[in-house]
C-alpha cells in the first residue's frame, strides 16, 4: 500500500522520555509507561515488549511515539499512544531510542 504525503504529515511522531515502566498483573507480555512528553504533557502508554526488554532497560530512555494515535483499550488501561519498535534477524523487538541531546516532546521531521 501506498500512502500519500498528505496522510504521512498527519502522524506526529515525537520524541518521549519513559519515566516509569510497571507490569499489568495476568499479562506476560505487556508493560506499562508513563511517558513524558515535556510540554505536550505526559501519557500513559502500553506496549508488548516485555520478552525483549527489562523494566530497568526501559527506565529512563528516550524512544520515539506515535503521539496522535487514538486512543485504545489495552488490558484495563487505555493506551494513549504507541511505541515504535521493530524486529531484528533474530526476530527480537528492538527501539527506536533517542540520545540526551533531544528534548522530550521534539517532533520528528
Amino acid at each position: 500500500m501506498v500512502v500519500s504525503f498528505e496522510d504521512w504529515i498527519k502522524v506526529e511522531l515525537r520524541v518521549g522520555l519513559i519515566e516509569s515502566v510497571s507490569d499489568i498483573e495476568g499479562k506476560d507480555k505487556l508493560y506499562r509507561f508513563s511517558v513524558d512528553f515535556g510540554a505536550e504533557g505526559k501519557r500513559t502508554i502500553l506496549a508488548g515488549l516485555k520478552p525483549y526488554y527489562s523494566r530497568e532497560d526501559l527506565l529512563n530512555k528516550k524512544a520515539v511515539f506515535v503521539f496522535n494515535l487514538a486512543p485504545r483499550a489495552l488490558a484495563g488501561f487505555e493506551s494513549q499512544g504507541m511505541i515504535l519498535a521493530m524486529k531484528n534477524n533474530e526476530g527480537k523487538y528492538k527501539l527506536t531510542l533517542v540520545d540526551d541531546s533531544v528534548t522530550q516532546g521534539t517532533r520528528l521531521e
